[in-house]
């Protein structure tokens, strides 16, 4: 009977056992597939924010680029500075000539003096740091209004943005780094500002002489030809030595003859005087119809009233 009851309390115990494994086995798995939960939740927690933050830069990277761009060319610019120390030349009425190429911006200024020996588009404490790339000087030639000529310091500043301030360090013959802000404003392409300004132009009816190149030379345009302006805008009315001219291509917009018979006329907008301006004719003397790109020049000093005949 002992021996009976000794066993029972054995196979219970036993059971026991097993039941408290099988149960620890459980909840470990249970655990584990929780904990494994919470850590990829807290992984995408962590990885959203950042991707939020990483396209939040490139959008407002893109939008600086976007504010700063200008069509590849060379310009004039205004270049000003925090300092009546740090200026450039007074030759130079406060300008430099800023050139973009693949949409890359830099400006050479020439300062008013060889006291200043480095320049770096950056701040000082960077500027000073080993292996940082400084701006080296050119000699520059600067002529007076007077005729008197100096020597001074030229340097090329990488243009981040037009129109705002950026850093730029300096080092002088005192050997110590000085932070400043500079800002490059206000670009004119050159030769823009050997172009005539329509914009003081009465309203009205005028003639103007105007010169022609490109093509094989067989075909021309009539000289003086009819150009009305209004509002500042003017619109030349061509006729060509021609009647085989079907349309024409000015700033890449399309314009059809005025005319059925004789000639073949176009009236076509002017944007300056002065200025060679691209046109392209399509031509069907020719066996098939071919686009002959010309350059038409409206010469200011010829602008006549044709009311008046002055």
């Amino acid at each position: 009977m002992k021996a009976k009851t000794l066993m029972n309390k054995i196979i219970i115990v036993g059971g026991l056992s097993a039941c408290l494994l099988l149960g620890g086995c459980g909840a470990g798995q249970a655990a584990d597939a929780t904990s494994a939960e919470s850590t990829v939740a807290a992984q995408e927690s962590t990885v959203t924010p950042t991707e939020s933050t990483e396209t939040a830069e490139t959008v407002s990277t893109e939008t600086a680029q976007d504010k700063a761009q200008l069509p590849d060319g060379v310009y004039t610019a205004e270049f000003s500075t925090d300092s009546s120390m740090f200026h450039v030349s007074e030759a130079c009425d406060g300008k430099g000539t800023l050139t973009v190429k693949d949409g890359v911006m830099t400006i050479h200024i020439s300062l008013g003096s060889k006291k200043i020996l480095n320049l770096y588009p950056g701040l000082a404490e960077d500027a000073a740091k080993d292996g940082a790339v400084l701006l080296e000087p050119t000699t520059d030639t600067v002529t007076y209004s007077d005729g008197m000529t100096e020597e001074v310091y030229g340097f090329d500043v990488p243009v981040p943005v037009i129109g705002e301030e950026f850093d730029l360090a300096l080092i002088g013959t005192k050997g110590k780094w000085y932070d400043h802000k500079v800002k490059v404003s206000d670009p004119v392409a050159e030769g823009a500002a050997d172009t005539f300004d329509l914009s003081a132009v009465e309203d009205g009816s005028y003639t103007i002489e105007l010169t022609m190149e490109g093509g094989s030379g067989r075909a021309s345009i009539q000289s003086p030809t009819q150009i009305t302006v209004a509002d500042g805008a003017a619109t030349a009315t061509l006729e060509w030595s021609s009647p085989n001219y079907d349309y024409m291509l000015v700033n890449e917009e399309k314009y059809l003859p005025v005319n059925t018979e004789g000639n073949s006329v176009f009236e076509v907008p002017v944007e300056a005087l002065d200025a060679p301006l691209t046109m392209i004719g399509d031509t069907v003397a020719m066996s098939t119809p071919h686009e002959v790109e010309y350059t038409v020049t409206f010469h200011s000093e010829t602008l006549e009233s044709a009311e008046s005949g002055k």
